[in-house]
């Protein structure tokens, strides 16, 4: 069975989440989540066997290129059989020794010696000719050019024959050996054979596998037959790129997958290291283009565990993750399940992990919504039954909208920047009351006025005695407020004793143009309006701390709030957190005001010095 339908969502879960469409051949740390099949021994036992028949046949292949049979002919038979034949001549004792002496000559003197050769041989010739030609050979090593060619020959020959170490020597050596052996396995000890089979067409396939670096390939099971299901960015598998999806299994290092479920398939390649030879049935599909061969980088707007998902075809493999974190897209192949890494664990995660796609979870969700408004329809109608008509108009919800896919956060694709000292991005404080997000930015105001300011907010009502305009507020009439507030010139506004209040993206920007760091306290609702903006803000969420340390905290400031008011705050918090944490960029729990102020401070500087992630959109 496959999940690669958009619709797989719909399907029941209830026998999806017994057992897996999808299995990690060999998928580190999962070992004991399967019961391993009673055969698995047997099958160890098969491959133990076949590779020690391997390496026999080897020895005798490389023997019988050296090896001489005595059987060969009847000479050589009797030659055998009486190996001491005639008599033994002492010339020849020690020309072993003699010839290996010579190899280490000095090439100087080996010249001299082919120079009296030669001279010896002139005199014995008669004809002309071959005296002339001779001496010509004679000119030649005697000249300075061909003995020193002679000498550099002489010795890189020298160095080419002696035997290289069996093994590093140092721990520098060992580390380039390795470093050069995984490059070289990844890109010349695969390779790919095309052939016969039983009357199929058929390829034979040879990969490298080292210990530290998995396989990469999910298999399922379609009747008897093992598939290649996916094939996983930073396995062996993807480095070599002869494995597709879709390919069927036949034999691995010689033991038949026919007919074996994909867990003894999973249990057999989890012992199996070095060359491994598959033989394939190419898959009959035509292999569609690449989704994105770039790679994507996404903020999460969701939280997700694996282990909690009945439709992830892998759970080996599967990337759990939370609200707020980078992830890197580095295949959307699969639209409904894309692979990709967590950002900071590239390192300590070998495999790409599974994700939902964008679409796939924005369905899903919508499905699960309308489901939950279903239910909640279906028990307001039984509660309007027992009210009265005109009570039963004005409560009954409005279900004719329809949920729009978009509006589902999911994941938003994002970009390093880092701000320009020119132009430091402004701060936006977010909590509840009581929290100490405006406590906090009134204390940063009063201790650096010269690095942090507020932006001047707007107003119709009349200026007093002491006001001057654009210093408290910049005063404009209500003609004037409401234009700007229709073309969304406003971050947040609203009317106090019939006058209009409001904080502008022109007088953000005022602070920004400064050089100064523009500090906001924002209501949740005013998020989206200011990220729209090209403003780049950086939301720092305050949230309250225990309801019993708050009511410590508030009573130094002289408050006494009731039980009531204070759980109020704390489910305010939950609830701010929950409808828009996945657009904060940090958080800070108010349990200390001293330490949250420290934290605040470090936050802040930290724009300075590393860059930070945005949505891309802000950038083009």
């Amino acid at each position: 069975m496959i999940t690669s339908h958009s619709n797989g969502y719909v399907q029941e879960a209830s026998g999806q989440a017994k057992s897996h469409r999808e299995r990690a051949v060999d998928c580190p740390g999962e070992e004991g989540s399967l019961v391993k099949s009673p055969h698995c021994s047997a099958h160890m036992e098969r491959i133990q066997h076949y590779q020690e028949e391997l390496r026999k046949r080897r020895e005798e292949d490389s023997r019988g290129k050296h090896d001489i049979d005595p059987n060969a002919s009847l000479r050589l038979k009797k030659l055998s059989q009486n190996p001491k034949v005639g008599i033994d001549n002492p010339t020849f004792e020690g020309k072993e020794k003699v010839t290996k002496d010579t190899s280490s000559q000095d090439p100087v003197a080996e010249l001299e010696e082919l120079l009296q050769a030669l001279k010896w041989a002139q005199h014995c010739l008669t004809d002309a000719q071959s005296q002339q030609d001779v001496e010509l050979i004679r000119q030649l090593l005697a000249k300075e050019d061909f003995r020193n060619a002679y000498t550099i020959y002489s010795a890189v020959s020298l160095q080419k024959s002696r035997v290289s170490p069996t093994s590093a020597l140092t721990v520098q050596a060992e580390d380039l050996c390795q470093e050069a052996h995984d490059s070289v396995a990844a890109q010349e000890m695969a390779e790919e054979n095309v052939t016969e089979y039983l009357g199929e067409t058929v390829k034979l396939v040879r990969l490298e596998k080292a210990r530290d670096t998995p396989l990469g390939a999910t298999v399922r099971n379609e009747m008897d037959s093992v598939v290649v299901s996916r094939v996983v960015k930073g396995g062996a598998a993807e480095s070599s790129g002869l494995l597709s999806e879709g390919d069927e299994i036949l034999e691995i290092n010689g033991i038949s997958i026919r007919g074996k479920h994909i867990n003894e398939v999973h249990d057999l390649l989890q012992q199996m290291h070095g060359t491994l030879t598959f033989l394939l049935i190419p898959s009959s599909q035509i292999k569609p283009a690449p989704h994105r061969q770039t790679v994507m980088h996404v903020r999460a707007y969701f939280d997700y565990d694996p282990s909690d998902d009945p439709f992830v075809p892998c759970r080996e493999l599967g990337l759990s993750f939370q609200k707020g974190d980078i992830l890197h897209v580095i295949s959307q192949d699969d639209p409904n399940w894309w692979q990709a890494y967590r950002d900071g664990d590239e390192d300590n995660q070998p495999l790409a992990g599974l994700i939902p796609g964008k679409s796939f979870q924005q369905q899903r969700e919508t499905l699960k919504k309308t489901i939950t408004d279903k239910s909640r329809e279906h028990q307001g109608k039984l509660w309007c039954a027992k009210k009265s008509k005109k009570q039963r108009k004005k409560s009954t919800p409005n279900l004719s909208k329809n949920t729009d896919c978009d509006d589902i956060p999911t994941y938003e694709e994002m970009s390093l920047y880092h701000q320009p000292a020119s132009r430091k991005r402004p701060i936006a404080l977010i909590g509840p009351t009581n929290s100490g997000h405006d406590e906090l930015r009134r204390r940063l105001l009063s201790i650096e006025p010269e690095k942090f300011a507020v932006a001047v907010p707007h107003t119709t009502r009349n200026s007093r005695i002491h006001e001057r305009n654009g210093r408290e507020y910049n005063f404009v009439s209500r003609a004037a407020f409401e234009a700007d507030l229709a073309t969304g010139k406003f971050i947040e506004s609203g009317e106090y004793e019939k006058n209009l209040y409001g904080t502008s993206t022109d007088s953000v920007r005022h602070v920004i143009n400064s050089g100064r760091i523009c500090l906001l306290c924002l209501h949740t609702r005013s998020l989206q309006v200011l990220r729209s903006s090209n403003l780049k803000p950086y939301v720092i969420y305050i949230a309250p701390p225990s309801q019993e340390r708050l009511r410590t905290l508030l009573a130094t400031e002289g408050k006494t709030p009731k039980p009531e008011e204070l759980k109020e705050v704390i489910e305010k918090a939950r609830e701010m957190e929950h409808n828009f944490g996945h657009l904060f960029d940090a958080t800070i729990v108010n349990m200390d005001p001293d330490q949250a102020f420290y934290e605040l401070r470090r936050l802040i500087d930290k724009l300075d010095t590393e860059p930070q992630w945005v949505p891309t959109s802000w950038l083009c």
